[in-house]
């Protein structure tokens, strides 16, 4: 008997914790990656509560991982630095049980890699396709051979041509009419302890506070897509460098970072929710399966529950053979029936989430100075206790299916 092999596409966030969850389930796990090799930069990324609480249920420690942070205080501002709304996070513990930390990007994927086995990855592999007539999946690669699989799961991104192969009339990607630049700068000597957003008319800054004095920050401006600067390092100061204080401050040490770690993307969302998650033995997860904007920091932590709930509801690993035998090829306990089950466990729930981001970012980048001025009214009359009861469905709605 020969433990079931499932092929993961993609080696992010989401894609690593699938493979983790699968091969704590008794799988074998392959998992091909077209990048040549990790990334060594990039941002960072908020583990909410619900995130937290699916890696604990794969028996993952995210902070002791990666290294984290607990922001004294969340909210958001307006470029003059007044406080819109906000909330402590000793709050937000006491009311989810336990405080959402920020890890480096990096470092949590890092993480993540070196629980698996040192075979499991395979970089500069890209996935070219999946050919499944057989009712059985072969992993297509440019790099070969083939890969036969029980089970392959598409974390293969936004851009997914795995999503795009099995949904040809899905209507694709919606562009946000934003930009977004990211990075990771080193300043302790600031001592920010708060993670804030802040509002302008139509551009808004993010800084989020890493382990050991480090920073992460994002910046975006409603554009057309494809919108590029020569210098974005000089694009920044010029579009937020009149902000209140300490984003000068961090707009310095911006300065000083080679340009190739500050990132820059068009933001696009999913169109439309995906008929379902799955078709025969592939699941959908992460961007994949329903991008969203950022606004909410859910994109990756519902990456995070698609894997955790996926793995348990797949069959253990290790009670089949390497041809299926163990498993009907539609009965309960089956892939398939598992699959079935993925996508009534997290469609719904993944789509309402990609709604709510995508109505939040639309707040947040109103450019008219009188529909700007009334949200920034509409924000502040809200109680800090009712605006984080608020958050009650996104922080406490994971649950593994029973």
């Amino acid at each position: 008997m020969a433990n079931r092999h499932a092929v993961v596409a993609g080696a992010g966030i989401g894609g690593l914790t699938a493979a983790l969850a699968l091969h704590r389930r008794g799988w074998r796990v392959t998992v091909c990656e077209r990048a040549p090799e990790p990334p060594t930069t990039g941002a960072g990324i908020g583990l909410a509560p619900n995130a937290l609480r699916a890696l604990n249920a794969i028996g993952v420690d995210a902070a002791r991982a990666a290294g984290s942070a607990v922001p004294v205080t969340m909210g958001v501002r307006r470029s003059d630095g007044q406080w819109l709304t906000r909330a402590d996070t000793a709050d937000m513990a006491a009311r989810y049980g336990m405080p959402p930390i920020a890890v480096p990007r990096p470092a949590f994927t890092a993480a993540l890699a070196a629980a698996l086995p040192p075979d499991v990855l395979r970089y500069g592999t890209a996935v070219t396709g999946v050919d499944d007539a057989a009712g059985r999946p072969v992993v297509r690669t440019a790099a070969g051979p083939d890969l036969p699989a029980d089970l392959v799961v598409a974390a293969d991104g936004i851009h997914s041509p795995l999503r795009r192969a099995y949904f040809p009339a899905h209507p694709g990607l919606h562009y946000l009419g934003e930009i977004a630049w990211r990075t990771i700068v080193d300043a302790p000597e600031l001592r920010i302890t708060a993670m804030s957003e802040t509002w302008g008319r139509g551009r808004r800054f993010g800084v989020t506070p890493l382990a050991d004095g480090r920073f992460y920050l994002y910046a975006t401006a409603v554009v057309p897509a494809g919108t590029r600067s020569a210098d974005p390092r000089a694009e920044l100061r010029r579009r937020f460098g009149s902000w209140h204080d300490p984003i000068p401050a961090l707009l310095d040490r911006v300065d000083r970072l080679d340009p190739a770690d500050l990132l820059c993307n068009d933001l696009y969302d999913l169109a439309a929710p995906l008929p379902r998650l799955h078709h025969g033995r592939i699941a959908w997860l992460g961007d994949a399966a329903h991008a969203m904007a950022p606004n909410l920091g859910q994109g990756g932590c519902q990456a995070i529950e698609d894997a955790a709930v996926l793995a348990h509801l797949l069959p253990a690993g290790d009670a089949g053979d390497a041809t299926g035998a163990g498993d009907c090829a539609d009965g309960p306990g089956s892939v398939p029936a598992a699959l079935a089950a993925y996508t009534a466990a997290r469609r719904d729930r993944t789509d309402a989430v990609r709604l709510r981001a995508r109505r939040v970012g639309r707040l947040g980048a109103l450019r008219n100075p009188l529909a700007a001025a009334a949200r920034d009214l509409a924000v502040r009359a809200v109680p800090s206790r009712l605006a984080l009861r608020g958050m009650d469905d996104l922080f406490n709605g994971f649950h593994l299916p029973g």
